[in-house]
């Protein structure tokens, strides 16, 4: 934030770092400030504040809820190097001029700190402001934010390690029971970064007469608290979804992954504001609510230690078997009308679905959605040359 008023041209907080996008615990902050006047201006002070701050604020009914926690404050009375002060520590700003009042200090440890954060009921923020004090007229003040980022390992023992959890509900229809649903899933750890993919591995059991539909989806839960009352904002971020389930079957997943998308690592340690993930693993039932088993998550910062060695070895794990089908120098068989038709629902179960809908209130009626079937795909014959003992295959 810049100040422009008429006596000051440019009053302005500017890091040593421009470019550095946030500071981790330990880390220094400085900078200095810019000032500029249009006249002769007598400084009696300059002042530097650093602060850090969470903060909780929502409106429950006629009350309004609100919690503040400090984690930074840092005071300082900044001087200009090569300008002489009065007695009384004043120095004479004259125009044309640029001054520079150099500031610097450390953010908390690791623990003492938490990072960054703007939700819907509250925010954890840092900034520096600086405080122009003048004789016999109001004070000016500046202020410029910088993030902070916590780093948050996610390659500890109990991260790794694997969960799960098994669920099963009863179905009544007209208090007539119905048979039941039920679910049992794992993951091989808890820990992930962003962009990683979770694989799961689920087993799905329908014994009623409806049509259900598996599902999964990484879900936020934003945790505030104030006043001795707690605010939960929950939030869907990606999900993936199976075939239908008749009654009578059964479907499992063996290794279908989800991706971990954009958001902001887990904060586990205000005390007022608490970011979990989870992996929401569910069975959709018409007329009935769902079957959820919840698995915990904790995002972590992105390239910690072996975490990005396991990725890098994926991709290279990849690239040499793309090698491989390359070095067998096969031509290619003439494309099939059965491909065409699978790729074009891949992600479409065989048969037709129950409307899709996630609220209670879902019908318990099916509904059949038309389907045409795609073109021919287009083939042309090209004789194609091959070293060593390749062969032609015939064209029926």
């Amino acid at each position: 934030m810049v100040v422009i008023s008429k006596r000051v041209k440019t009053f302005e907080v500017i890091f040593s770092d421009p470019s550095k996008t946030f500071y981790c615990s330990g880390d220094k902050v400085a900078g200095k400030i810019l000032v500029e006047v249009a006249e002769v201006t007598r400084v009696s002070a300059m002042k530097v504040l650093g602060v850090g701050c969470a903060k909780v604020e929502y409106a429950k009914g006629k009350q309004k809820c609100r919690e503040e926690n400090e984690y930074l404050r840092y005071e300082e009375v900044v001087q200009l190097d090569d300008q002489p002060a009065d007695h009384d520590g004043s120095v004479i700003l004259r125009p044309g001029n640029k001054y520079e009042y150099m500031f610097g200090f450390e953010l908390p440890q690791q623990g003492q700190i938490v990072s960054s954060y703007k939700g819907k009921f509250g925010y954890v923020q840092y900034y520096v402001k600086a405080f122009m004090e003048r004789p016999a007229q109001p004070a000016l003040e500046c202020k410029k934010h910088f993030e902070v980022e916590e780093p948050l390992d996610v390659n500890t023992p109990d991260l790794l390690s694997p969960t799960g959890g098994m669920k099963e509900k009863k179905v009544t229809c007209m208090f007539i029971p119905d048979g039941q649903v039920s679910l049992n899933a794992k993951i091989d750890r808890k820990g992930f970064c962003e962009g990683e993919d979770i694989c799961i591995c689920a087993k799905f059991e329908n014994t009623c007469s409806r049509i259900v539909v598996p599902k999964a989806a990484i879900i936020s839960k934003h945790t505030y608290q104030a006043n001795g009352r707690t605010k939960v904002f929950r939030q869907k971020l990606s999900s993936v979804r199976g075939n239908h389930i008749i009654s009578g079957m059964c479907d499992a997943w063996q290794g279908k992954t989800i991706r971990v998308p954009k958001i902001k690592p887990s904060m586990l340690g205000c005390n007022i504001i608490r970011v979990e993930y989870a992996l929401m693993i569910y069975m959709h039932i018409p007329g009935s609510e769902k079957l959820i088993l919840e698995l915990p998550l904790v995002i972590g910062t992105a390239g910690l230690g072996s975490r990005t060695n396991s990725m890098s070895s994926t991709d290279g794990s990849v690239s040499n078997a793309s090698a491989s089908w390359v070095s067998l120098r096969m031509p290619s068989a003439p494309p099939s009308y059965c491909d065409v038709t699978r790729d074009c629902r891949l992600d479409q179960p065989l048969t037709p679905l129950l409307n899709d809908y996630d609220g209670d209130d879902s019908p318990i009626f099916m509904h059949a959605s038309a389907f045409q079937f795609p073109n021919l795909p287009a083939y042309s014959e090209v004789d194609e040359e091959f070293s060593g003992n390749a062969h032609m295959l015939q064209v029926c």
